[in-house]
């Protein structure tokens, strides 16, 4: 089935990131094996990509409930979710799920979690 012009618009941003994604893992993994002296002059080159923020979500489950539930909400209130203890999170960047990891306590600060990757998932396209 051919796809209409529109619906290719929509798919091409997603193969160009997804293309330079790929491509940026490549020149990051090429500098890698450089040696030293190399790697950190070309670093500069690299270091205004590696500042560029992105929006990371790390997504525990979700929810349907109808408007008369969401608006009795209340402090103290508990909403169940989609998934249960032990089940893998969904690590989302810029809106892309990328990973998928299980939540743990930091070594350095037990007050504090975060999340150890299990999986990466490549070239999926949406969360």
């Amino acid at each position: 089935m051919a796809k209409t012009k529109a619906e290719a618009d929509l798919d091409q941003p997603d193969e160009q990131l997804d293309r330079a994604i790929e491509e940026l893992r490549g020149v990051l993994h090429e500098e890698e094996q450089r040696p030293d002296a190399a790697f950190r002059a070309s670093s500069a080159n690299s270091s205004v990509i590696m500042n560029i923020p992105v929006d990371v979500q790390i997504i525990l489950g979700s929810t349907e409930m109808p408007v008369s539930d969401l608006m009795a909400l209340q402090k103290g209130s508990t909403v169940a979710l989609n998934r249960r203890i032990g089940e893998p999170v969904d690590v989302v960047v810029n809106g892309r799920k990328i990973a998928r990891g299980e939540i743990t306590v930091l070594e350095s600060d037990p007050s504090r979690f975060g999340i150890r990757l299990t999986e990466i998932i490549a070239g999926t396209k949406g969360a």
